[in-house]
This record gives structure tokens, C-alpha cells and sequence, in this order.
């Protein structure tokens, strides 16, 4: 079954819609607001997302759950950076940083749906020059295809002004349908990772994992160290600190590289995410707490593909840069199966 519906209306009084994608394998409904995935439900019914059901949840009970984060996902140290020899100032809205956008970033917008069948939407919008204090009239897009039992997202975006760009999406999975995700087990295709401070903001170049707790290029469950907590960007094999795509937004190629799986070993459930970006932030959910949101630590994990943290302000990293003339084109595949 496929449709929509009326979701909720915004303060502003914006309606928000919820779109419902089917192809017979994978369900999916996905809210216009923030273009949110709210409900994925795999080829045996189970739902493996974190979701809220309404749009006042969403603006103040939410912590990104299922939305597209944007203008700029993860973090900028000290909400602000240099391009082009100007320096922009951001909302510090994560301690003295800039985190998924600011304020009101891309998860807190009402998207523009086309629904193109059963089983593809695309859903867009325009971020005017200077909003949250990034440059350039931004217009992006993420279309969401349903491919037996891959959910595939299609990243687009063009600008009229130099502007730094990245966009992920947020959502929160528990392959066991509740409870938490401290047994699930994870792989990476990830050799290096990103040090952080106290504030999450990288400290250096990428470091190797191999004798660290950091080590997932080998199977192993998410509370076998560090207790499970991890908020850390990890950097895929062929990604960028090897020399792969050096360039910015609109010189990369669309191979689908970096690689991710997580099972549950539990029920059989597995998920398998491949993307073109150079590195994904895996975080575990440990900082959820129950009472700001309807769901305590661990409820979800995030394997949120994207360019690094704080790439405007490092020179050494992939660019996050996208200039007019230029299209910013990204692929996240995310594979699902039920033994």
C-alpha cells in the first residue's frame, strides 16, 4: 500500500505530509517535515526506525530522528569558518559549535514533495542566502527509492555562491524492532577514524584503528568496549585520507564505496549501508535519555554517511565546498535482510 496523508501543521502553520512508499518488500513513511524517514518496516513487518508521531514531537522532542540534516551535518568548530578569504559566523547551538545546521536547519524545514510512484519521492527545497549564516541560495533534494529490500537516497544540490555542503540522513535504527542496540553487531570498512576533543570536534589528521576500541573491521558487538558509547567519525578504507576523492562537491565519482553492516544476531535482522561519501559518523544513541525523548540510551543506532566534521575549517580534509556551476551529487544505499 502507498499514499499520503495529512501528518500535522507547523506553528507557522505549514502543512506537513506523510508520504507512504511500498514496493511489497520495504515500507517507508516519510514526513515532509525535514524530510524525515518516520517508519521503515522491513520484508517481515518489523519496524527498525526510531520515529515520533507528531509534529510538535518532531520541532521539540526530536534529536534528529529519521531527518535529513542540514546545510551542513556534524559539527563546525566554534560556528564558524573561512572561505574564499571571508570568514562566516554560525549559530553556536552545541556548546560553542555549529551542529546539523543550526537553529532551524534542514530537519526543522517543511520539504517540497513530488511523489514519482509507489515506491520513489523526491522531496526538495531552497535555503536562502544567508540562512543560519551560510552563503548562497542553496536548492537541494533527496529522492527515496524503494529496490527490493534497499531503500536507496539520492542527494542533490546546486548554489549560486561559494557555500560548504553536507547532508546525511539521521535516522536511528534498532534491527530488534525495541529494546536496545547494545548487542547488535558491527562491521566497517573503516581503517582510520577521526579523533575528537571534549567537544567532538576533530583534533588531527585521521588515526588507524588497528589496537584501539575503535576496531570494527572485524565484527564485534556495540557494548564489547568503550561500554557502547561512540559518537565518532569513522573514515572508509577507500576514502579520502588514501587519496580517493580529494576534490569537492561535484568532482567525486558515484561508486558506491564505504561500506557498513550491522546484525542483530538475536532475531536475524541485518542492514548493510553503502555509500559514496568518504566517512560515517556512527553513534550509538547512548546520550539519549528518556525523558527529553521518548527513548533511553541505546534505543538506536546512526550510521550517518557523510564529508567529516569541521571540513570548512580543515584543508587536510575532503572538501565540503560546492560552487556555483557545480552539482552536488551523493548515493546512500541502505540493505536490509531477514534470516
Amino acid at each position: 500500500m502507498s499514499g499520503h496523508d495529512l501528518f500535522g501543521v507547523t506553528p507557522e502553520g505549514e502543512q506537513v505530509d506523510r508520504y507512504v512508499l511500498d514496493n511489497g518488500r520495504l515500507r517507508v513513511a516519510v514526513l515532509t517535515l525535514g524530510a524525515t524517514v518516520q517508519r521503515l518496516e522491513v520484508a517481515d513487518g518489523t519496524n527498525v526506525v526510531l520515529g515520533l508521531g507528531s509534529v510538535d514531537d518532531y520541532l521539540h522532542r526530536s534529536r534528529y530522528f529519521g531527518a535529513v540534516v542540514g546545510r551542513y551535518g556534524n559539527r563546525i568548530g566554534h560556528a564558524r569558518f573561512t572561505l574564499d578569504g571571508k570568514e562566516y559566523r554560525l549559530a553556536a547551538n552545541d556548546g560553542a559549535h555549529s551542529l546539523h545546521g543550526g537553529v532551524r536547519g534542514f530537519d526543522k524545514r517543511v520539504w517540497r514533495a513530488e511523489p514519482a510512484g509507489p515506491a520513489d519521492l523526491l522531496l526538495s527545497l531552497v535555503s536562502p542566502d544567508g540562512e543560519e549564516g551560510y552563503p548562497g541560495r542553496l536548492a537541494a533534494s533527496v529522492r527515496y527509492l524503494l529496490d527490493g529490500d534497499t531503500l536507496r537516497l539520492e542527494y542533490r544540490a546546486t548554489t549560486d555562491a561559494p557555500t560548504v555542503l553536507n547532508l546525511t540522513n539521521h535516522s536511528y535504527f534498532n534491527l530488534a524492532g525495541g529494546g536496545d542496540v547494545r548487542g547488535h553487531v558491527v562491521t566497517m570498512e573503516a581503517d582510520h577514524y577521526l579523533p575528537v576533543d571534549e567537544g567532538k570536534i576533530p583534533t588531527g589528521e585521521p588515526a588507524p584503528v588497528a589496537g584501539t576500541p575503535f576496531d570494527f573491521t572485524v565484527p564485534a558487538r556495540v557494548d564489547a568496549r568503550l561500554g557502547g558509547r561512540y559518537d565518532h567519525c569513522y573514515v572508509f578504507t577507500t576514502g579520502a585520507h588514501s587519496g580517493a576523492r580529494p576534490g569537492g562537491h561535484g568532482e567525486e565519482d558515484h561508486d558506491l564505496r564505504g561500506r557498513a553492516t550491522v546484525t542483530d544476531p538475536d532475531s536475524g535482522r541485518s542492514l548493510e549501508v553503502a555509500t559514496t561519501e568518504p566517512g560515517v559518523q556512527f553513534y550509538t544513541g547512548h546520550m539519549l535519555d528518556g525523558a527529553a525523548t521518548p527513548f533511553g540510551p541505546f534505543a538506536g543506532l546512526c550510521l550517518e554517511t557523510q564529508r567529516f566534521p569541521d571540513a570548512p575549517n580543515r584543508p587536510e580534509f575532503p572538501s565540503a565546498v560546492l560552487r556555483p556551476g557545480t552539482t552536488h551529487v551523493s548515493v546512500t544505499e541502505y540493505r536490509f535482510g531477514v534470516s
